[in-house]
């Protein structure tokens, strides 16, 4: 079931869900052909709008992604613009075929020294499982190399829609690529995603999928009610360690993403600030506050003995919890075994790896499948932070968040995505929901941060963020 904050067109479809869902629309009364066309005058659109009256050169394959871009040519030609199809060979399927009997435009053979300014590559779509053969590949990077602007149609030629992997080396990168009729993984997956320039979607008409995944979009967050206090807000008890500065950092976040009451639990309240509640209590004694609705535990937290006794106080806490940095590290089955409530971890590419060894996981196929697994044997809400961002649940739910700024490669800024989260989680929002929702605040925030931020600079975004989704 999609989420219930992500419209049904920001569904993320596999190769073979997408077949299915063409042929559903095809027993339904359409035809091949008539779905090309479809996608080929959506596509069209965008690509009259990047040239502007500028020349087009397409480079159209033997596959229905070349018929594509046949349409796109003959829309193109009939509005009056300066359009040339360059065939890397002959149509191969009869929609492909119906498609080029309707241009009445030139067709320059794979030899063709074409220069100009706008490229549109539909040379192979999303079926491709193999590399480009040598004469494709060089047709494809000499086109590219050519052009002043660069459009993929559906994918890049010799991208793995399922995985986000480079079947070739030395793949031209795009300005755009238009995803046609749902989004594919690969458009948010790396190292693929890191080559399409913006992501735009073609509709046709495809329908709801069950189980599919989903492309995180912008949550709606409601004020809080007209008789709020601080604890039914929610109060998030944030459990400090060895290093307090990180702690600190995940709390000043917390703040800002909606929790009503953020309680630092740390050994000292030095250079912290004055609205930041630092509690130094014996940590069993303030975990039994019956008034907690969400512990975040792991940043700063240390690796020693004294690091994991807390966090193993923090989990006996039976209301949701955010596992971030140090306690992916100690984090263990027999952790979760007894928790009641949502656990969520939030490992980057090294503590993804160790959790899968610690939970017996084989770590293999797209990071996608990887979250997935994983959240099914831990019982545990995934989020696989990095350059990439996958959020999976143990019931099969998926999120993958758009590209965010490269800006936020920089220390702490995991820490505030786990302040985000944890914040969500206490003011009662459902575990995957509130692990969707702060990724996407993250993200906002380092959108709305000036270049070069400090993780600092990033936490004090999230109002801001925030503010966007009311």
């Amino acid at each position: 079931m999609p989420h219930r904050l992500l419209p049904h067109n920001d569904q993320i479809l596999t190769v073979a869900q997408m077949r299915a869902a063409e042929n559903a629309l095809i027993a339904a009364g359409s035809s091949v052909e008539a779905l090309m066309r479809i996608a080929g005058l959506g596509a069209a659109e965008w690509v009259w709008r990047v040239s502007a009256g500028r020349s087009v050169t397409v480079l159209c394959g033997p596959g229905n992604n070349g018929g594509d871009g046949y349409v796109i040519a003959e829309v193109i030609r009939e509005r009056g613009g300066q359009v040339t199809v360059v065939a890397a060979g002959e149509p191969k399927t009869d929609a492909a075929r119906d498609a080029r009997g309707r241009y009445h435009g030139a067709v320059l053979g794979a030899d063709a020294d074409m220069h100009g300014d706008v490229f549109v590559d539909c040379l192979y779509g999303s079926g491709l499982t193999r590399p480009l053969n040598p004469g494709d590949l060089a047709l494809l990077l000499r086109l590219a190399r050519a052009h002043h602007h660069r459009i993929a149609l559906d994918l890049p030629s010799g991208v793995q829609s399922d995985t986000g992997m480079l079947l070739n080396p030395g793949l031209p990168s795009y300005d755009a690529t238009l995803a046609l009729g749902a989004w594919k993984f690969a458009h948010f997956l790396m190292p693929a995603t890191a080559m399409m320039g913006r992501l735009r979607q073609v509709p046709i008409g495809v329908a709801p999928v069950d189980g599919a995944a989903v492309a995180l979009a912008k949550p709606r967050i409601g004020a809080p009610a007209v008789d709020a206090h601080k604890y039914r807000r929610g109060l998030l008890a944030v459990v400090g360690g060895a290093m307090p500065g990180a702690a600190v950092l995940a709390s000043l976040a917390a703040q800002g993403a909606g929790a009503g009451y953020v309680k630092l639990f740390a050994d000292s309240s030095r250079n912290v600030p004055a609205d930041l509640v630092v509690d130094q209590s014996a940590l069993i004694d303030v975990l039994t506050d019956d008034r907690n609705t969400a512990v975040l535990v792991g940043p700063g937290l240390g690796r020693d003995t004294a690091a994991r006794e807390r966090l193993t106080i923090a989990l006996a806490d039976r209301v949701p919890a955010v596992v971030d940095a140090d306690g992916l590290v100690l984090l263990g089955p027999r952790h979760l075994t007894e928790r009641g409530g949502a656990t969520v971890v939030t490992p980057h590419e090294g503590e993804l790896m160790t959790l899968e060894r610690a939970f017996d996981v084989e770590g293999t196929g797209s990071k996608a499948d990887r979250a997935i697994a994983l959240a099914k044997a831990g019982g545990m809400i995934v989020v696989a932070k990095g350059p990439d961002t996958v959020i999976a649940a143990p019931d099969g739910r998926l999120a993958c968040a758009p590209r965010a700024t490269s800006w936020l490669s920089t220390a702490g800024t995991g820490d505030v995505l786990a302040g985000c989260i944890a914040s969500r989680l206490a003011a009662g929002v459902e575990g995957f929901a509130a692990a969707c929702e702060g990724v996407w605040l993250h993200g906002e925030a380092a959108r709305l941060a000036p270049p070069a931020f400090t993780a600092g600079q990033l936490g004090q975004m999230v109002p801001a963020a925030l503010a966007a989704c009311l």
